[in-house]
């Protein structure tokens, strides 16, 4: 499978936003038929959604997963305030649809899967201490984890590890697969079974693979 530097991504990624494709919707379809195929509602799913579009691809995901019998709950370390514009609107989505928002994680995690939209291909520095403490929740508790993009706690271009990452049982890339889940064992360890939607999204031939 190719794997492209997450600038040829985000460049892919912009052109079809300026030609007026809506990408979160098309990647929370994506996500939610990915469960959909696997799970039978109402199993319970975690949504763990971050500050940024990731967050609001699981956020899209959940929405979608409530609306097909499944019960969702949702997690938002950081809270809402100030998500990007697409994202927000994913958020407002979820809170029209009758979607809450979790205080605290339970204790155990009892869910069928936890959807990791926690940073996607988006982070570049060492994961914070509330981060890591999340991050090691989840992958003590053994339940399977369906990452957006790439499993949170790797980089997404170098595939090297930003602190101890989540540990996906699939990955599902979005456009293309991020060249750092192959690039070193880290990254490909943490990604588990990787598997790409394209969202009708073709990157150009000046975007060749790596």
């Amino acid at each position: 499978m190719p794997s492209f530097p997450v600038a040829r991504i985000r460049q892919a990624e912009r052109l079809a936003l300026s030609q007026g494709r809506e990408l979160m919707p098309l990647a929370g379809a994506a996500a939610a038929d990915f469960i959909a195929a696997r799970f039978v509602p109402p199993a319970p799913v975690l949504a763990l959604a971050g500050p940024g579009n990731n967050g609001g691809d699981a956020l899209t995901a959940a929405t979608q997963l409530i609306a097909r019998g499944f019960v969702v709950d949702l997690y938002m370390q950081a809270g809402p305030d100030g998500l990007p514009p697409d994202a927000a609107r994913a958020w407002r989505n979820w809170r029209d649809a009758g979607g809450g928002s979790l205080d605290a994680l339970p204790d155990p995690l009892d869910y069928a899967v936890v959807i990791d939209g926690l940073f996607g291909i988006g982070l570049n520095r060492p994961l914070g201490a509330s981060w890591q403490a999340l991050i090691d929740r989840v992958n003590a508790s053994g339940v399977p984890v369906l990452a957006l993009d790439v499993p949170s706690g790797i980089d997404a271009d170098s595939g090297l590890a930003l602190g101890r990452p989540l540990r996906a049982r699939w990955t599902l890339c979005f456009i293309a697969m991020a060249r750092g889940l192959e690039a070193s064992g880290v990254g490909r360890d943490a990604a588990g079974e990787c598997l790409v939607r394209d969202l009708g999204v073709t990157l150009p031939p000046q975007f060749p693979p790596d």
